[in-house]
């Protein structure tokens, strides 16, 4: 259901999409430190680098700021208005411009996209992008963003959308349709939902310029959300949801996974996993993430689902995020879970080399939601992040350093 593509020469244009920024920002930086010098140089040809981050959501309040509302009416047990929450978020930090352009919601994000260049961008998309107005009932949470908004996902120029998560199907078969469709017409490539089991669990492939392919496959679990209804099977759409850990279920994955990896190949497997708050990480993640690279060829390991970033496990050489935090969202000004910062944000960018499948570096820039618009974060800000995952990278014998610009480098 897509089409590959040379990353570096395409650039998808929507009419709508005008007055786009050049906004400038600086890098947190994340190298090995058995070669620290060599892994903070200048992209070379030696290494595919790809832009990770946890779940965009640009539905509800998102969706209200920017040119094409959808009907704000909600269905939730406290709030009936998605203006409510843009409400919420003025009252914390200010006015929002309404309606804002397409690229508004990235800020100063789009400067790091220029600054990595990466050659090839992925995202956890939580949002519907849909008109239907059929809510999935029995749910209380529905995102969906006006598929004529989709320049938003063009300003960013985002290559591949994740889609095995608990809030594509809040609008509904028809706005699953939908999302895919206008995905599709975007050339932003899909995987983890699909009209049946085999559309959603078939990878992207992304293409990129030296030849080198970027193959990702997109998981959800329970654990995350997703109803048991929502998964795909022969006959019906549905997303990619795992029954399991197990062993099987992992073989099932190496099985697919062979028969499209060839050599030069890198292979992300997205995941949508665990709870949405809380450090903890199950030993069960740990155990499966450890086989998928083990016994599946799996690369490069993206784990979403916790609306804050947890940690980081270099395994084999291999870049294991369980959880990228949250990037984008509407809950700016809701109160409840300060301790754990979810107003911050990193943006990871991770170098692999296609030859080998070893990590080559792994980089982050960290951000703040304020405005509903990514921002760069404050020295405090970066010095928090730092003391919070070197706790929680500890655990798997990392360390993070804080550089005079604010950057954290990541030493295993």
């Amino acid at each position: 259901m897509c089409h590959n593509f040379t990353m570096k020469r395409r650039r998808f244009l929507i009419n709508a999409a005008k007055g786009l920024a050049i906004f400038a920002s600086s890098k947190i930086v994340m190298s090995q430190a058995t070669n620290q010098t060599s892994q903070k140089s200048t992209m070379s040809s030696e290494f595919i680098t790809l832009f990770l981050c946890g779940d965009v959501m640009t539905g509800r309040g998102i969706d209200q700021i920017m040119p094409h509302s959808s009907d704000p009416q909600l269905f939730e047990p406290y709030v009936r208005n998605a203006k409510e929450y843009v409400a919420l978020a003025e009252r914390a930090n200010g006015r929002i411009a309404k309606p804002v352009d397409f690229a508004y919601i990235w800020g100063d994000a789009l400067a790091e996209f220029q600054r990595f260049a990466p050659d090839v961008r992925i995202v956890n998309l939580e949002t519907s992008i849909t008109t239907n107005d059929k809510h999935w009932s029995g749910k209380d949470i529905h995102y969906r963003m006006h598929p004529k908004n989709i320049a938003c996902l063009a300003a960013a120029e985002i290559d591949c959308c994740v889609l095995a998560n608990n809030h594509v199907l809040d609008w509904g078969y028809q706005g699953l349709a939908e999302t895919l469709s206008t995905l599709r017409e975007a050339n932003i490539k899909t995987a983890g939902a699909g009209r049946d089991s085999e559309e959603a669990g078939a990878p992207a492939i992304m293409e990129v310029s030296n030849h080198f392919r970027v193959i990702v496959f997109s998981f959800a679990m329970e654990s995350s959300g997703v109803p048991d209804q929502w998964a795909a099977d022969r006959d019906k759409a549905g997303v990619n949801k795992l029954p399991n850990l197990s062993e099987k279920t992992t073989k099932l994955i190496a099985d697919q996974i062979h028969r499209v990896k060839q050599s030069g190949d890198i292979v992300v497997a997205s995941i949508h996993w665990g709870g949405n708050w809380g450090y903890h990480i199950p030993n069960d993640h740990i155990q499966f993430a450890h086989r998928l690279i083990d016994t599946a060829n799996v690369d490069v390991i993206h784990g979403h689902s916790s609306h804050h970033a947890i940690g980081i496990e270099v395994y084999k050489n291999k870049p294991i995020i369980y959880g990228c935090g949250d990037f984008i969202n509407d809950y700016e000004g809701i109160s409840g879970y300060e301790r754990y910062r979810d107003d911050l944000a990193l943006m990871y960018f991770v170098r692999i080399a296609p030859k080998t499948g070893e990590l080559g570096g792994l980089e982050m820039v960290p951000t703040q939601l304020k405005r509903f618009r990514s921002n760069r974060a404050s020295e405090e800000d970066a010095q928090w992040l730092q003391t919070t995952l070197n706790r929680e990278c500890g655990r798997f014998k990392g360390r993070i350093e804080l550089t005079e610009d604010q950057t954290l480098a990541l030493h295993w």
